[in-house]
């Protein structure tokens, strides 16, 4: 029969043999007896035979295999035989031969048997060592220089794992792929693999490969590490060998790849890498991720019990993952520089430049300059434009070496920016002369100027000679410049990204492409801050009980509009920011804040107008007949204030307030807040001037769906009832008019009229505690009250009315606030300020001008909308709560029961921040992903948000 060809049989499915059929065929055949165990096989099938003195392995092939196939491994394993490489030994069949036609179940399929080779697989090894990863390089090295003269019949065949035909591979199977969002990532991969391969397909060494020297297939005995598994022995390019053995590494890696350079040079000096291998490999290394997504996803559909595909899908996607976020042309890089670089240190190197620099003259393109404020980092000029005023200022500019540029920063990433500046740029308007700072010779080289020393090259762009290449000594002038930009390399004659991502460290790169500082006569090299320092100087001194996001939190310095950006000028779409209602760094409210600063601010006890200014506007926006102001400086004051003007209002004490509710700090605003999410005693330590009431919760309460209101109020009449039995009045109630504790969850139709219609009818006082869902975050209603249609007697509001500045608001009827006149006056030292007020101002006038909660509501409904769809193809999501720009994604680990998926959430907003986004979980349970964005966000980033919610939600249901 021919050669298999999987193109033309892409559907392998393992032939029908089971331990009984196998256990006759080693007895019958090969004469072995004794217990039989299948063993792990995609395609074929394998059993352990422990005769009790000896053990092997029965192999019986997949029928689309050939006998030459299978010779062709065992000559391939007779090669290798002596190498000092730890192979099975073929045990051939009583008749002689070592492969045998067998009959299964009326089915003739091809048999054979090896010795059982001891040993540990190294998949079994969390996190192999440096020597483990030198061992699995050496094995697949030896392998590939042992089988390079092999010429066999049997070898030239067409399977799946033929690099070769690996974009055919994933074209015929992605349709396996069930998740959309998976699919799309191993597309793009895909794609992008095969385009740099492209132009290096005919280059590439072509011979007999094991094809697959991986973790699976290294055994770790006590006779020394040996190879197994010859099943996909074949002619395929030499570099492809390497490539699957990296892949199969990279899973036990996934926060430190750059260790797989210990296979890699290991391979290389067993079989030497050319110049085309080199280039191919990582793209390679992603294509092969991808098929073995794509591989396992259909084995495991057309072997449903084949446990061994299925358990392998989740590392191979996790290797595939890895491979794919990586910068191939930094990976190139690394691996030529740890091939073939100098590695030597840089020293003695002259100047570039017969002029002085000093620190006026450097440039600063970080993401705290200001000269890149106001968003002016996004404009594609921004770099020139700091380099000019630089000139103007000081003469000359010159940037930094190793500085994470804001300029290069991207808004809605999917993968990390490459910020990080490995060149230095220096400009003179006038012009200078560059001047050779080593002996070597220079040449034009792509564009560029490449002049090649002894252990280190240089690389100069903005060089202005004639197009002759020559040699020059060390102080010759090379030419003449206006922006020159230079750059060290120590991999001879290849140049190294200019700029790179954060995934690997600077001290890295530094060898590969050294800190150029001695060629301008100043230190230029940025000393960054190091986020776990910054953050075990922060757990020094600030309470640790004030939480931090993230177990490993990036260091945040800027922020602009919904954007937030660390040191290295990585951007996350910052989706759990209701206190920064505008957006960050709002040029209107930075320049009215600096110019108030300069001109006034005191307490709200002086005269100016801007307190008149700001206090009427938040009337006029508040609902009818809420026509007084008291100004503090947060949610929490503004509860505390809000609870004592309804005791004190009705000379009674006790409140009611709702479970599951957070409403702040303070000691007032603590006592009314019974989350257990927020405090696990919350139900057991409230004050006994609190009852809490059940919460209306339409979702997981006792009573469920937007109907649900006449079960709750039923609930709180018996309550009450119980209040007026035991004669104890009621001062008031207070709850969120929409659940924003757990996460945008609405409130029963008619709860809260139900509610106030009782507690007014007691002369009590009802508050709405509006600090987080109000202020036109429900796009639909500025306040969440309105949704319900009632108008509260006092509303709490802070947070968006700042826009991060401390500033918050008790809203209500004068004849409530006159009360407090019994208690004293009232005064808040900052609340009411005049820079406070500049804020509330501003933050009202942006919102009306810029139309924020219109886009609140257009912008949400669609983000909603796009939540709700993940929903139906991801079982984890429960419900999407929420209106307009205050939503919440309720995790359950089951649909019937709603277990809360606490666990699973924490680890998606770790996995959402790998994704450039920023959310975070609420709820008793911390379950439900809070999304509560700046109200500017826009329709495009909202997509950004989903398309990478549902990928982590895509790879979490694989695990």
């Amino acid at each position: 029969m021919p050669n298999s060809d999987f193109l033309a049989q892409p559907s392998l499915p393992r032939p029908d043999v089971g331990a009984d059929d196998a256990a006759g065929i080693a007895a019958r055949a090969f004469g072995l007896e004794g217990s039989i165990r299948e063993l792990g096989s995609n395609q074929d099938r394998n059993f352990l035979v422990d005769t009790g003195e000896e053990r092997f392995v029965l192999k019986i092939a997949n029928p689309v295999f050939s006998a030459d196939e299978l010779h062709a491994q065992n000559a391939a394993l007779s090669v290798l035989a002596g190498s000092g490489i730890r192979i099975p030994e073929v045990v051939p069949s009583l008749e002689g031969d070592d492969v045998i036609e067998v009959d299964v179940q009326g089915r003739p399929l091809l048999a054979r048997v090896l010795r059982y080779l001891d040993g540990d697989p190294l998949t079994d090894v969390e996190r192999p060592t440096v020597e483990q990863l030198r061992t699995l390089g050496a094995l697949a090295g030896s392998v590939a220089a042992g089988l390079a003269g092999l010429d066999h019949p049997g070898l030239d065949r067409t399977t799946q794992w033929d690099a070769r035909i690996g974009g055919e591979v994933v074209d015929l199977l992605l349709d396996h792929v069930e998740q959309p969002a998976k699919r799309r990532a191993v597309r793009a991969a895909t794609d992008a693999a095969l385009a740099r391969l492209a132009p290096l397909r005919e280059r590439l060494r072509v011979q007999a490969v094991h094809g697959d020297v991986t973790d699976d297939n290294i055994v770790l005995g006590d006779d020394g590490p040996g190879v197994i598994d010859f099943g996909d022995v074949a002619d395929g390019w030499l570099v492809a060998e390497l490539a699957s053995t990296v892949t199969s590494a990279l899973h036990h890696l996934p926060d430190e790849p750059i260790a797989v350079l210990e296979v890699i040079e290991a391979f290389h000096e067993r079989a030497p890498l050319d110049d085309a291998d080199v280039a191919a490999l990582w793209p390679l290394v992603v294509l092969r991720g991808a098929v073995l997504v794509v591989s396992g996803e259909q084995q495991v559909a057309l072997d449903g019990d084949n446990l061994y595909a299925d358990e392998n899908r989740a590392h191979e996607w996790v290797a595939f993952d890895v491979a794919r976020r990586l910068d191939a042309d930094e990976l190139e890089a690394l691996i030529r520089a740890r091939l073939w670089g100098t590695g030597s240190a840089v020293s003695g190197l002259g100047r570039v430049v017969g002029f002085e620099s000093t620190a006026a003259n450097v440039a600063d393109l970080s993401v705290t300059s200001r000269d890149l404020d106001e968003g002016a980092w996004l404009r594609a000029d921004a770099e020139d434009g700091v380099l000019a005023r630089v000139c103007r200022d000081s003469g000359h500019a010159v940037t930094r070496y190793g500085e994470a540029r804001l300029t290069r920063a991207t808004v809605d990433r999917s993968a990390p920016s490459a910020t990080i500046a490995l060149g230095v740029t220096l400009e003179l308007p006038g012009g200078m002369s560059v001047l050779a700072p080593f002996a070597g010779e220079l040449s034009l080289v792509e564009g560029s100027w490449l002049l090649r020393g002894d252990g280190v090259d240089l690389w100069l762009d903005g060089l202005s000679r004639p197009l002759t290449t020559t040699s020059v000594a060390a102080g010759d002038e090379l030419g003449t410049a206006v922006r020159l930009t230079v750059q060290l390399s120590s991999i001879p004659g290849r140049r190294p990204p200019a700029f790179v991502t954060p995934a690997f460290p600077l001290a890295v790169w530094s060898a590969v492409s050294p800190d150029p500082s001695a060629l301008f006569g100043i230190d230029l090299a940025v000393a960054t801050a190091d986020p776990a320092d910054v953050l075990a100087r922060r757990d020094a001194t600030f309470a640790q009980v004030q939480e931090h996001y993230f177990a490993e939190p990036p260091l945040i310095e800027r922020g602009w509009r919904h954007h937030l950006l660390d040191t290295r000028a990585q951007s996350y779409l910052d989706m759990v920011n209701n206190v920064t209602q505008i957006g960050h760094a709002h040029p209107r409210l930075v320049n009215a804040v600096r110019d108030q600063w300069a001109r006034l601010n005191t307490n709200s006890r002086f005269h100016y107008e801007e307190l008149s200014r700001f206090t009427q506007r938040l009337a006029e926006v508040a609902p009818d007949g809420l026509d007084t102001v008291f100004l503090v400086n947060s949610g929490s004051e503004a509860v505390d204030l809000a609870l004592r003007l309804a005791q004190v209002h009705t000379g009674r004490r006790t409140v009611l307030a709702v479970t599951e509710a957070y409403h702040g700090w303070t000691v007032g605003a603590d006592a009314v807040s019974s989350s257990i999410g927020d405090n696990p005693r919350a139900l057991e330590t409230r004050p006994d001037w609190v009852r809490l009431v059940a919460s209306p919760n339409v979702f997981h309460g006792r009573h469920r769906g937007l109907d649900s209101a006449p079960a709750y109020l039923a609930e709180l009449d018996a309550d009450l009832a119980e209040l007026d039995a035991a004669g104890v009045p009621v001062a008031g109630f207070i709850a969120e008019p929409v659940f924003g504790n757990a996460g945008g969850l609405m409130l029963p139709d008619g709860y809260l009229a139900g509610v106030y219609e009782r507690i007014r009818a007691r002369g009590g006082v009802c508050i709405a505690d509006e600090v987080q869902v109000g202020y036109g975050r429900l796009g639909h209603y500025f306040w969440g009250s309105a949704q319900q249609g009632v108008v509260p007697d006092v509303i709490t509001v802070a947070k968006a009315m700042g826009n991060g500045h401390p500033l918050g608001a008790v809203i209500t009827r004068r004849e409530i606030a006159e009360s407090f006149a019994a208690e004293g006056s009232f005064f808040s030292s900052a609340g009411g300020s005049p820079v406070s007020s500049v804020v509330g101002l501003t933050v009202l006038d942006v919102m009306r001008d810029e139309g924020l909660q219109q886009n609140a509501a257009v912008v949400g409904d669609h983000l909603a909308d796009r939540l709700r769809a993940l929903a139906d193809r991801h079982p984890i999501i429960g419900a999407v709560h929420g209106m307009g720009l205050y939503l919440g994604v309720e995790l359950v680990r089951d649909r019937d029961t709603l277990e809360p998926a606490g666990a699973e959430a924490a680890l998606i907003c770790e996995r959402m921040l790998a994704e450039g986004a920023i959310v975070q979980p609420t709820g008793d349970h911390k379950n439900v992903l809070k999304i509560k964005p700046p109200l500017c966000i826009t329709r495009e980033s909202a997509d950004r948000f989903a398309d990478a919610l549902d990928l982590v939600l895509a790879t979490l249901s694989g695990e």
